[in-house]
């Protein structure tokens, strides 16, 4: 998981030396360990990885291969639909920031957590399909916790104290951003369970922090106005959400 980018029109928003890395609870403490070889647990996941293979070319493998794109406007695309108006980054420069601000650490905290579990993702040892064509670097990357979910459970959590009048829609896409995950076949079914877990372990102690409290404001202030003058979400795009909302991973 490698989130490198940069958004120049950030800069004038929220300097980068304005923000000190936040402290984050430890998620080799907080999380379960990922399930024992030839436990009941792995024989689920060995099982819906099999399953979902299937979905390789569907509506539902599109979804997924888009979810793959950690890019904070990437990501505020992706809740459009859930937020019920375009969250365009152009127009959100201080909730872009946030994000953007956010996912170093976020990463750094995911990486000690894979590091310390060492898990092997689901397609190594085998020709399944999976949604990415970097497969020989990403199955050198532990699989437990995953990354992916953590992130979107945080912007999800983040969106979804923003307004909290689309929370259920909000929180819903993002439990289907974490499903995605297992549908690209890049992780386990229980490696996107935790990810959930850490994700909002993550926002809760972000509640404690001053300067993410003062830029959730100030990214508040941003969306309302937004919202003031909305612009519709594209409406074929929201169809293909609705419709992939009612396939959960069982």
């Amino acid at each position: 998981m490698r989130l490198l980018f940069t958004f120049p029109f950030l800069a004038a928003a929220l300097p980068l030396a304005a923000w000190a890395a936040p402290a984050l609870p430890d998620g080799r403490i907080i999380l379960p360990p990922p399930p024992a070889a030839h436990s009941t647990a792995q024989h689920e996941d060995d099982a819906v990885f099999q399953e979902t293979r299937h979905l390789a070319g569907s509506a539902r493998w599109r979804t997924a291969l888009n979810d793959a794109d950690l890019h904070p406007q990437h990501l505020l695309a992706d809740f459009s639909c859930a937020a019920g108006v375009t969250l365009d980054a152009n127009r959100l420069p201080r909730l872009t920031a946030l994000i953007a601000h956010l996912q170093p650490a976020i990463e750094q905290s995911v990486t000690d957590e894979k590091q310390y579990w060492k898990r092997k993702r689901p397609f190594v040892g085998n020709d399944l399909p999976i949604c990415t064509d970097d497969r020989a670097h990403l199955g050198d990357s532990p699989a437990y916790p995953s990354g992916h979910t953590t992130h979107g459970w945080i912007v999800a959590s983040i969106l979804a104290e923003i307004m909290p009048d689309r929370a259920t829609e909000i929180l819903h896409r993002g439990r289907v951003f974490g499903e995605s995950r297992i549908v690209c076949g890049v992780h386990w079914k229980s490696d996107v369970q935790a990810g959930w877990i850490n994700g909002g372990a993550m926002f809760a102690a972000l509640q404690a922090d001053s300067q993410f409290q003062a830029d959730l404001l100030a990214a508040r202030q941003e969306v309302a106005a937004l919202r003031a003058r909305p612009q519709v979400p594209d409406a074929a795009r929201c169809a293909a959400d609705s419709q992939t909302a009612s396939q959960p991973i069982e």
